[in-house]
């Protein structure tokens, strides 16, 4: 019983950091101006995304907090990229062999920065952050054969340590992606399951 908006923000590496991410910000006010027309509620507005758009989703509700709005209800985050760090355990594990390389990861942070400064900025990398204070409901999945494994769980860590309602999830035996990939059907059923049963009992102050 939700509605569902895909942002189609500006795409790397024509358009770098933090134009997708500004791009985003921008499609948040408009949902939260614009709830009414969509049949949707102002006061529910939850953000959320896999991989790439995991790290979007965690950013934009760093902006929104920064900012003072919009008031994000709860953000969900599917195997996100958090930070660029490539010394993790699972990135030592994982790094060949499972889909998300540390190749490929390299790759893409090279399209979506314009420079190696852009990396160390916590919109970017949003591990770096150093006060995760009064950022929103959060649940988190993982999967246990990811280089971005440690990203997530550290991620939730630390959201917990800054008093946020945290659920952490890491599904074992699945790899990056996993929620695109017809193959995991049932898997994936039960990650669907999880995300509406957290958004219905999310606490909100």
């Amino acid at each position: 019983k939700a509605v569902v908006v895909s942002v189609n923000y500006r795409l790397a590496p024509e358009f770098k950091f933090p134009i997708p991410l500004e791009d985003c910000y921008t499609a948040l006010k408009w949902v939260e101006a614009n709830a009414g027309l969509l049949r949707g509620d102002s006061k529910k507005v939850i953000v959320g995304g896999d991989s790439a758009g995991g790290n979007l989703a965690a950013a934009v509700s760093i902006l929104a907090r920064d900012r003072k709005g919009p008031n994000i209800m709860a953000q969900v985050l599917l195997y996100p990229t958090l930070d660029f760090d490539f010394t993790t355990e699972s990135y030592q594990k994982y790094s060949k062999g499972f889909i998300l390389t540390e190749e490929l990861i390299t790759w893409f942070a090279g399209h979506y920065a314009e420079s190696r400064d852009d990396l160390q900025n916590n919109l970017a990398a949003p591990l770096l952050t150093e006060n995760l204070r009064g950022l929103p409901p959060a649940l988190i999945f993982t999967a246990e054969y990811d280089v971005l494994r440690d990203d997530g769980l550290t991620y939730a860590k630390r959201l917990v340590e800054a008093g946020i309602q945290v659920e952490y999830k890491c599904e074992a035996g699945l790899i990056h992606g996993y929620f695109l990939i017809p193959m995991f059907t049932t898997r994936i059923e039960s990650t669907i399951e999880r995300i509406a049963d957290f958004l219905s009992n999310v606490k909100v102050d």
